[in-house]
């Protein structure tokens, strides 16, 4: 599956979650229920992957997770905040460099319309 159709059943699923439960729960409960959902699709979802740095020939662990990946393809960073900054795109455009993938998406279902919530991040070409 390529990129782009990862990407347009994240943002399907995101919405319809957004409509079943509403703006304001705590990320988790939006990072377990939409992981399901995926699934549910047929899509693979690791949870909270680590995100390895490599600096000064060692690798180290301990620093990012990223809270999905579907496919090994589309990194997606979920929020549940008043307002998106821009310290969050940089944080999964970091995540999409450390990991060489092209797509992620930020989803903010703090947002009071799912639409008005969601990021999409290229990095490099898809």
């Amino acid at each position: 599956m390529h990129e782009n159709e990862i990407g347009t059943a994240v943002v399907d699923c995101a919405v319809q979650l957004h409509q079943d439960l509403g703006p304001g729960l705590l990320e988790t409960v939006y990072e377990v229920t939409l992981a399901r959902k995926l699934e549910k699709r047929g899509l693979i979802v690791q949870r909270q992957v680590p995100i390895t740095i490599v600096y000064d020939g060692l690798e180290f662990e301990e620093g990012f997770r990223a809270d999905l990946i579907i496919n090994g393809k589309v990194i997606v960073e979920l929020k549940s905040v008043e307002m998106i900054h821009p310290v969050h795109k940089k944080q999964l455009l970091t995540y999409l460099r450390l990991t060489g993938m092209k797509l992620g998406y930020l989803l903010n279902f703090g947002s009071p319309l799912m639409k008005d919530g969601i990021t999409r991040i290229v990095h490099g070409q898809l």
